[in-house]
């Protein structure tokens, strides 16, 4: 008995002064790290694990010899257990340090702030990755823990070979599914479209929600989701408006009587823009773009730094124009003119 227990005493003994080395280990990067939130962080989203892969570790250098001590039949079954669950241990310590990666990756590229183009790019392209690296890593960790067991590698080949032809067919079948995972890889890195961009898509403005290898999200202006395949914007025109920066110029028009003083009308609008923090400075003017029937087409344009501030700006002076116009000019509000001429109405009253 003594034979039996001696070695898995040992076996206790080395998992416990692993863990108890690694937690030391751990111990000590906390307090290297204590000026840099961000990474020991990180450090302690590893620490399971880092123990797992010391456990792993311990238990196939001593596991086997104390086996062999007891029964040699087993020996072998219980090293390709103990490797196995090194695999499994190294894929999970390894996905966790890709994630938090990405994760101190997208903390430095922050979304609400002004200049935010970088980040959006950036973040847009960590989110496809993260993805992928989460699909990579299962796959390969799955790979890899079959080739620890012999019996599983035959079957995974023979499984593979069988396969050959279901895959191509499911292949021709998913076209289209492929075609949207190679479309949300090109939007991600083709910057063309990022997170928080605004686009103009099926007639409805928003903004990017979301983008996977599938699907895009807009968000609309009024709460909605628009929810469109990655194909979509590889293959259909669409407006981005924040595409190379966020200011942006937009217009109002108004239709208004021949009558109007245009000069006025232009000062008037020059100080709406100017009291409102909306406006960048960028540009503004007033011209008439338009004098044909019987009303004159007036058209502001004005500059904001997004379009957000633009809607807000255009409705601010649409709504200033038109109580200015309402208060000193109201016979310039737009109306319908009729002309008589007096001798043929006297002319066809007789006649009658």
């Amino acid at each position: 008995m003594g034979a039996v227990l001696g070695p898995w005493a040992a076996v206790v003994i080395s998992v416990a002064a692993t863990l108890v080395i690694v937690a030391a280990l751990y111990a000590l990067a906390r307090r290297l790290l204590r000026g840099h939130p961000t990474l020991r962080d990180a450090l302690l989203h590893t620490h399971r694990p880092a123990q797992a892969v010391a456990v792993a570790i311990a238990v196939r250098a001593t596991v086997p010899p104390a086996v062999g001590a007891w029964q040699r039949s087993w020996q072998r079954p219980i090293a390709s257990v103990a490797i196995a669950c090194l695999v499994v241990a190294l894929v999970w310590l390894v996905g966790n340090v890709l994630l938090r990666i990405e994760d101190i990756a997208l903390h430095r590229f922050r979304v609400d702030e002004a200049d935010n183009l970088t980040a959006r790019r950036v973040r847009t392209q960590i989110s496809i990755v993260r993805r992928i690296t989460v699909a990579v890593v299962a796959v390969v960790g799955g790979g890899a823990v079959l080739t620890t067991i012999p019996q599983a590698r035959a079957a995974g080949a023979s499984v593979l070979a069988s396969a050959g032809l279901v895959g191509l067919v499911a292949a021709l079948a998913a076209q289209s599914t492929l075609g949207n995972v190679f479309a949300g890889l090109h939007l991600a890195f083709g910057n063309s479209l990022r997170l928080d961009d605004v686009v103009v898509v099926e007639g409805e403005w928003g903004r990017i929600e979301e983008i996977t290898l599938g699907y895009v999200v807009v968000k609309i202006w009024d709460q909605r989701r628009l929810i469109l395949p990655s194909s979509y914007f590889t293959t259909t025109p669409f407006q981005n408006w924040t595409r190379s920066s966020a200011d942006i110029i937009g217009t109002v028009e108004l239709d208004v009587d021949w009558t109007v003083p245009v000069s006025q009308m232009r000062e008037t609008g020059q100080r709406v823009v100017n009291g409102s923090d909306l406006w960048d400075r960028r540009a503004y003017g007033l011209q008439v773009t338009d004098a044909t029937g019987g009303l004159v087409r007036a058209r502001v344009l004005v500059s904001a730094a997004d379009s957000s501030a633009l809607w807000n700006l255009r409705c601010l002076v649409r709504e200033q124009l038109i109580d200015w116009l309402q208060r000193e000019y109201p016979h310039a509000l737009p109306r319908r003119r009729a002309e008589l001429n007096a001798t043929r109405t006297a002319a066809a009253m007789h006649g009658h």
